[in-house]
């Protein structure tokens, strides 16, 4: 079969000469899903807005040819492309809530496109506005196609924007990370809705993504990219089966599951090069335990193996026989974690019957008609030196009982005991010192940490407040420990947030909340949207740092991998209330409620092993 999209040699660069993606080669077929993946960084979403020719200011193409059933598309007039975005290519773009227009509804920006690209308007487009809404599983579409985007769910979000692409109806649609840090189940819907499209429509697919479960779920053809060149390219089978170059092998290992649970995860050592700034020999060489003095020296040529899987690595070439290929990342057997022990230690913290109830105001008066249950009747225990994870999907009040723990949220009614000590109901000067004890890490470090200071301002800054160490020279000294603690240099206390990468600032926002010396950090959502491979580096800290310093963990989380690896405990919230609770073996191994039994059935699984999925119809209530 032909390609319907044919890209070669594709080269991007900024203006100022420096490549950000390199020799970019691939095909894509009718009907087929092609997946790019990579850590963040790595030069995909470049690669995905070269082909629609939308780069931002300062980036330009300077190379290789793109064409879409034999269009060219580098060579047509702009108001010719206009007509081929969203016509014969859509795009979903990572970031629902930024894509789509705050100031008109739904129907009006579906409607949008069907004017463009169907020449449809008026009262046909407003009921295949309703018709597209209803096919992406959106409930009481005659009520929602007149809503705004703030009206809606991140899930509902992100099924409108895919509705928008398929209004034109694409022959390709490129999906940059379509279901980040969305919950499993609304995961699966939007995969599952991906799927039907591309059944029924014949569409191909290029699917942008860092989950490796995604890629076994949906990929048939992947190529896995770093630092802006293609760096393994292979069918599906043949990639899950025997990844061939040391970054894939590596990107495999970080994957967390509970056969890994006392040892730890295969992070990779350092970040991606920024894009263009390695000029000869192998962009991976830094972080590579199987590299020699070539690596650094000559770039490595594209080598096609016998059964079509194609590498670029020296490992491969003619002339690296005798070297070892490393079919697999071997893990040292000795665990590095020591197991929990078998007695239950002594509570840290006791939660009974905790109740967040937010008013319903209406009215000139603004009357109390009802009351939003956000967390209705919570009762739980985080031992010391444990990790209790919390999951639930988003909406269900688990954010919500984090902060009232910390009492960042007036509970309604309850009890809240942190060693022994009644927290409810203490004064603001009794509840600042508390508060040392008890920390929270935020779902996203760049939006918690002051973005006008510099790293050591924001470490310093708590320790200030609450009288930790007696002087600034003390407190300097304090903040190079962190810093080492979490795996960053010293010298990074004097940069910005905004000059570190997703998995620096989480780390930035954990030695924060080290600085007070607490004994129970509340993290919330700590991993949602890191590579596999800073996620690995993230909780083989948290798990180092328990071990160290004996802390303990409410981990608030959708990942179920992460509960596995990581978890002592599992609560299961849906709704404001705990459906189900246990040992994270009992819970995930022998799920007793309904709903848990749904979350684990939406999963993906890297083994491709895809059992009876439970669905949950509609949205969170």
């Amino acid at each position: 079969m032909s390609a319907l999209l044919e890209v070669k040699n594709l080269v991007t660069r900024l203006r100022n000469g420096a490549r950000i993606v390199d020799d970019i080669s691939f095909s894509i077929r009718a009907g087929e899903t092609f997946a790019l993946l990579g850590e963040s960084g790595c030069g995909k979403s470049i690669t995905a807005l070269s082909l629609l020719r939308l780069l931002p200011d300062g980036v330009v193409r300077a190379g290789g040819t793109a064409l879409l059933d034999d269009i060219d598309l580098f060579g047509l007039r702009e108001r010719e492309m206009r007509a081929v975005r969203g016509g014969n290519v859509a795009m979903i773009f990572q970031e629902p809530a930024l894509s789509l227009n705050p100031v008109m509804t739904v129907g009006q920006q579906i409607a949008e496109v069907l004017a463009l690209h169907q020449g449809m308007g008026g009262a046909a487009a407003q009921q295949r506005s309703v018709k597209l809404l209803a096919q992406v599983g959106i409930s009481d579409v005659t009520r929602r196609v007149a809503e705004y985007p703030f009206q809606l769910s991140g899930g509902m979000k992100q099924r409108v924007m895919i509705a928008m692409a398929l209004a034109g109806q694409p022959k390709l649609l490129i999906a940059d990370e379509p279901t980040t840090a969305l919950d499993v189940t609304i995961q699966a819907q939007v995969l599952q809705l991906l799927r039907d499209t591309q059944a029924a429509s014949g569409m191909s697919l290029l699917l942008i993504t860092h989950d490796l479960g995604v890629v076994a779920e949906m990929a048939h053809q992947v190529g896995v990219m770093y630092a802006g060149q293609i760096v393994e390219q292979a069918s599906r089978t043949q990639l899950f089966a025997q990844p061939l170059h040391p970054y894939t092998q590596k990107l495999f290992a970080a994957l967390p599951h509970a056969a890994r649970r006392n040892q730890p995860l295969v992070a990779i050592p350092g970040s991606v090069p920024p894009l263009g700034s390695i000029k000869q020999g192998c962009r991976f060489t830094a972080r590579c335990d199987k590299a020699w003095s070539l690596c650094s020296e000559k770039t490595p040529d594209w080598t096609v193996l016998e059964d079509g899987q194609g590498v670029r690595c020296h490992l491969y070439a003619a002339d690296a026989a005798g070297r070892d290929k490393g079919e697999g990342i071997r893990v040292d057997a000795a665990p590095r974690f020591a197991p929990s022990p078998l007695s239950r230690p002594p509570s840290l913290l006791q939660v009974k019957d905790l109740r967040v109830h937010f008013p319903i105001r209406k009215g000139v008066l603004q009357r109390v008609v009802g009351q939003v249950k956000a967390v209705d009747g919570v009762s739980l225990e985080i031992p010391q030196g444990r990790t209790l994870a919390l999951v639930g999907e988003s909406g269900c009040g688990k954010t919500t009982l984090g902060k009232a723990l910390l009492q960042l949220i007036p509970p309604t009614a309850g009890s809240v005991q942190f060693a022994g000590r009644e927290l409810i109901g203490l004064g603001a000067g009794e509840l600042r010192t508390q508060r040392a004890t008890m920390q929270m890490v935020f779902q996203d470090p760049y939006a918690s940490l002051n973005p006008k200071m510099r790293v050591a301002e924001i470490l310093e800054e708590g320790m200030t407040a609450l009288n930790i160490e007696s002087n600034s020279a003390a407190r300097q000294a304090h903040i190079d420990t962190l810093l080492e603690q979490v795996g960053l240099a010293r010298s990074s206390k004097w940069r910005y947030p905004h000059e570190f990468s997703g998995g620096q600032r989480q780390r930035i926002a954990i030695a924060r909340a080290l600085a007070v010396s607490p004994q129970l950090l509340i993290c919330d959502e700590p991993t949602s949207a890191l590579d596999v491979s800073v996620q690995a580096q993230i909780l083989n800290l948290l798990k180092s740092l328990q071990q160290k310093l004996g802390l303990s963990y409410l981990f608030i989380t959708h990942n179920l991998a992460v509960v596995e690896y990581i978890a002592h405990e599992v609560c299961v919230m849906y709704l404001g209330r705990i459906v189900e609770r246990g040992t994270a073996e009992e819970v995930l191994r022998a799920p007793k409620h309904p709903y848990t039994q749904a979350l684990l059935s939406a999963v993906p699984r890297i083994d491709g092993a895809r059992g009876e999925r439970i669905r949950l119809e509609g949205d969170l209530p």
